[in-house]
């Protein structure tokens, strides 16, 4: 797996002070994409152990309230096996962090393949669906379009429907 960017102490990229993790690779290719230089898979550079020890160790920076991990693209569903440990490891390594990603994919297509259902169910929001420069909102919170959700994934794993996050 390549990245193209990771970023300490990212505020725009979902709730709190956060980190965030770029994957590169995407093959939706949406009309409009602010980020089209990530479609291609080797763009940036490669994912290592040391980087994945070092987003760690900031989750877990002592004096500071880091809320989670923000982890976009690129397409980071595309990119599942390599990112299945590092959530694993956020999730017990890091308590009390929080795990946001964003996808191209709808909460429905992801829940139907058990590879991405397994990285989702280790998220707590989902940013969902397709960029659609038709509805462009620049007003939104952590989204570009109109037709893309901000999801609770616990709640709505537990309902089997997309719940939007409250």
């Amino acid at each position: 797996m390549y990245i193209v960017d990771y970023k300490k102490f990212d505020v725009i990229n979902g709730k709190g002070l956060r980190h965030s993790l770029f994957t590169s690779g995407c093959t939706h290719h949406c009309k409009g994409c602010f980020n089209a230089a990530t479609w291609n898979f080797e763009y940036g550079t490669l994912y290592t152990q040391e980087l994945e020890d070092r987003i760690i160790a900031d989750l877990n920076m002592p004096d500071v309230r880091i809320a989670g991990l923000s982890i976009l693209g690129g397409e980071p569903f595309q990119n599942v096996e390599g990112l299945l440990s590092l959530t694993s490891r956020v999730r017990s390594e890091c308590p009390g962090k929080d795990i946001w990603i964003w996808s191209g994919y709808t909460f429905e297509e992801i829940v139907s393949e058990p590879a991405k259902l397994e990285l989702l169910s280790r998220c707590d929001v989902l940013i969902d669906g397709k960029f659609v420069l038709e509805q462009r909102n620049l007003k939104l919170k952590w989204r570009g379009s109109e037709n893309q959700r901000v999801l609770d994934v616990k709640k709505s794993l537990r309902e089997e429907k997309a719940v939007l996050l409250s």
